[in-house]
């Protein structure tokens, strides 16, 4: 099947002047005239004629066998070590796709199309890079032979409708309690943290989290590939890193789109992740009256705070109880996310930093994920309230220490 596709892609092209600048409709006709062609001599199923047609297609205008994927809204991940083994993630499981690239070629072909889009490079001197697709989905290269099996490319895949708290409580992802209380929080000013593993949620969260703040506010997003998906924000800009140039230079990092952010007059900065010396600069901007959020790779939030602690020694050397302070006067919530056996992500921890004393930072704990049992593999379970926020100036300030208060007492009203 494979050697006759390829036969057919090569009369395609043949006839095609890929120079130039030509329509779909151009490519499919050209497509049809050789099938056409291909049955006089040899049998082809209308099923067979029908494949053929939307491969050839997407191998010359799209992306190849990824098209198919990219198209089915069920795949959330895909994974692709070597042009030969092709995994998916469907419905929290993960398995391989019968489908592969023709050639190493053509694979290759495929990772610059996606590159370049973006206005990346990707080649043996600078062999990783992150990208997104043209929906918003992220893509991860690592180049062979930095790779050792073959060139590695991971997608991650995100839902075309952006999802709100709404949709996330319908999920079980977390309680009304807890969006509730958030929504104060956010419309407050409150610095908040999210963590957690790998494919938790936490960019899907961080998106929902940022639905609750005001229209007349002003929000700079700063992202390495730029996944946010804010909407109903008429004063909002978004900027993404850039990687050195052919000669190394020209690098844009996250630390310098932090430093400019604080002269655009930002009422949130919004960093997509976290990763490194940058959280020095983030913690900077935290503690000198802007608002924020950002996220974080962790097994746990006191594991969060370690990471950190951490990555501000990656950029400074700095005292570990200057440091310490630092978080503790800038970071308001900790929200650690966790994606269960059952494949279900949740909230699973909500903590309070209440401040630095005796060279630890003291935490809060306000809310957790209680298992309670499992119903055709399913995780049920509730959210159990532990505390209440006890650093309510923000709220005060706001004017929302009266809501605040309502929902300690367990009534839940509707801000708007």
């Amino acid at each position: 099947m494979n050697q006759i596709q390829e036969q057919l892609h090569q009369k395609v092209v043949s006839i095609l002047d890929l120079t130039a600048e030509i329509k779909d409709e151009t490519v499919y006709e050209v497509i049809d005239r050789v099938l056409i062609e291909q049955i006089k001599t040899e049998y082809l199923s209308i099923q067979m004629m029908q494949k053929f047609r939307k491969s050839l297609f997407n191998s010359i205008r799209r992306l190849d066998v990824l098209q198919e994927l990219l198209e089915q809204k069920d795949i959330t991940e895909i994974m692709i070590n070597g042009y030969d083994h092709i995994f998916i993630e469907k419905k929290g499981k993960i398995l391989e796709w019968e489908e592969t690239f023709s050639s190493k070629e053509k694979f290759h072909d495929v990772i610059q199309q996606i590159v370049s889009g973006t206005n990346r490079v990707v080649n043996e001197s600078s062999p990783i890079v992150d990208a997104r697709l043209e929906d918003g989905s992220r893509v991860h290269v690592v180049l062979e032979p930095v790779s050792l099996d073959g060139s590695a490319v991971t997608i991650r895949k995100f839902p075309e409708k952006a999802m709100n708290m709404e949709d996330l409580m319908k999920l079980g992802a977390l309680d009304e309690r807890m969006a509730k209380m958030l929504q104060l929080l956010v419309k407050s000013g409150a610095n908040i943290f999210i963590s957690g593993g790998t494919g938790s949620g936490k960019t899907t969260f961080l998106n929902a989290l940022s639905g609750y703040i005001e229209e007349d506010k002003r929000v700079v997003t700063i992202e390495d590939s730029a996944e946010l998906q804010l909407i109903g924000m008429p004063n909002l800009v978004r900027m993404e890193s850039r990687n050195a140039n052919m000669e190394g230079g020209n690098q844009i990092t996250i630390r310098h789109l932090l430093k400019a952010s604080l002269r655009m007059r930002p009422d949130f900065i919004i960093v997509g992740e976290i990763r490194g010396e940058e959280a020095l600069d983030m913690l900077q901007a935290l503690n000198t009256g802007h608002s924020g959020f950002s996220t974080g790779h962790a097994n746990h939030s006191s594991d969060m705070l370690s990471r950190i602690e951490t990555m501000v020694l990656m950029g400074i050397d700095m005292p570990l109880p200057a440091i310490r302070a630092q978080i503790a006067s800038a970071i308001d919530l900790i929200i650690h996310l966790g994606r269960l056996r059952d494949r279900s992500r949740k909230v699973l921890e909500v903590i309070e930093i209440v401040g630095y004393e005796d060279g630890v930072i003291k935490t809060n704990p306000l809310f957790w994920f209680e298992e309670q049992k499992e119903v055709e593999g399913k995780i049920q379970g509730v959210w159990k309230q532990k505390g209440v926020i006890t650093q309510k100036e923000k709220l005060a300030l706001a004017g929302h220490l009266k809501s605040y208060k309502k929902l300690e007492q367990g009534e839940v009203e509707d801000e708007g």
